[in-house]
């Protein structure tokens, strides 16, 4: 499709954080082995992997929230040009202020990384009975790992602050976590069944 390499090379020249595609790939994978037909996507960014999400089928529908009103505006615009607005709805919002009243088969957590322990906490409860919530960026390029890849002091604290999410997902009592290897590191949280 030659909107969206128009919008990866987009992203690409003006430095936008977009999906890897491996793991844009594998979240694809997810959406249509388990039927999901409504996602949340916390964080847009400029569109790419929303665009991604509502091409796979023709019953699913995205709602994803933006807070920089530049992507927003730009996300917008390349929903238009995919002609996808019918089946995407987007918001402008601060994730962490806005509530939504509908629940979702995936919540797809990809915003501001030192917030993921906030953003899951809060919309834990939106998730429809066998939803599940995925978080991407927990390797952030090796650093999770290893921390020496940065001598950087605020990269230093954000990784840090992805460590401990990391930790928040392995010993939560409510959900059970699945770690991938895709992508700059993917997880699949599932409600535990009681």
């Amino acid at each position: 499709m030659d909107e969206l390499l128009k919008i990866k090379a987009f992203a690409n020249r003006e430095a936008i954080p977009i999906m890897q595609d491996e793991g844009c790939d594998f979240i694809c994978d997810y959406i249509l082995k388990n039927d999901v037909k409504t996602v949340l996507e916390i964080g847009t960014a400029i569109g790419y992997s929303s665009i991604r999400f509502a091409n796979l089928k023709e019953n699913i529908h995205i709602t994803t929230i933006e807070l920089d009103i530049e992507r927003y505006a730009k996300a917008n615009q390349n929903f238009k040009l995919c002609k996808l607005e019918h089946k995407i709805t987007s918001i402008h919002d601060d994730a962490l202020i806005h509530d939504f009243s509908e629940k979702f088969d995936l919540i797809f957590i990809d915003a501001a990384k030192a917030q993921y322990i906030k953003f899951f906490e809060k919309y834990k409860n939106n998730l429809t009975k066998n939803g599940v919530i995925i978080s991407d960026n927990l390797s952030f390029h090796g650093m999770v790992d290893d921390l020496t890849l940065t001598h950087n002091y605020s990269t230093k604290k954000l990784v840090k602050k992805i460590q401990k999410y990391v930790e928040f997902l392995k010993t939560n009592e409510e959900f059970e976590t699945d770690f991938f290897e895709v992508g700059d590191r993917i997880s699949i949280s599932r409600k535990k069944s009681k």
